[in-house]
């Protein structure tokens, strides 16, 4: 039988920082290495609270997947080209290099789950999958992050909305609601 490790990451621990560019704030979920700042991390989870129109913070180099978990939506010009985000638990794949303008589609914040990486660091890009139901996770880490108000419940802990929890080895997940499914991803980018 293989062991489950299990490190929560709970809604409640996590502050408000603002964005890189200033326009808004973000709470860190995960980010590798730990402890890494916005210039060195090589993967990065967070949610970002969208409070007006404006343009995102720019990556050189990072590569991003944003799910809206929380509002109106959002009509994004990235570069010469328009991207409709206005249904929750889309997963919607960026380039954090290219300029990037947001336009509320309603009143309220957004609220956006960001995975966001270094195209050269990583062999692969993480997948991000929004599910409900029961399935079971692993056996390699992967981060769950309950999006939806009816929460989560993986390995026996129970995730409220946004709660998160890294866990190793195979597990049982009951999504009760939309949840985030982030397989950690593993090794650098071979030369």
């Amino acid at each position: 039988m293989i062991d489950i490790d299990v490190r929560d990451l709970p809604a409640a621990d996590r502050t408000a920082a603002p964005w890189k560019n200033g326009g808004g704030v973000t709470r860190e979920i995960f980010c590798h290495p730990q402890g890494a700042d916005m210039a060195d991390f090589t993967w990065r989870v967070s949610l970002a609270e969208v409070a007006a129109d404006g343009p995102f913070s720019a990556f050189p180099g990072v590569d991003r997947t944003l799910t809206m978990a929380d509002g109106d939506g959002m009509e994004l010009t990235v570069g010469d080209r328009t991207v409709l985000v206005d249904g929750p638990y889309v997963p919607q794949d960026l380039p954090g290099d290219v300029p990037t303008d947001c336009r509320l589609l309603g009143a309220g914040n957004v609220v956006n789950l960001n995975v966001m990486w270094r195209r050269d660091a990583l062999p692969t890009a993480p997948s991000v999958a929004v599910v409900r139901g029961r399935l079971e996770v692993g056996p390699e880490a992967t981060l769950v992050v309950a999006l939806g108000e009816e929460g989560a419940e993986v390995a026996g802990r129970v995730l409220g909305r946004y709660d998160a929890a890294l866990v190793a080895g195979v597990a049982p997940l009951r999504a009760m609601g939309p949840t985030a499914v982030v397989p950690v991803p593993v090794g650098p980018r071979s030369a």
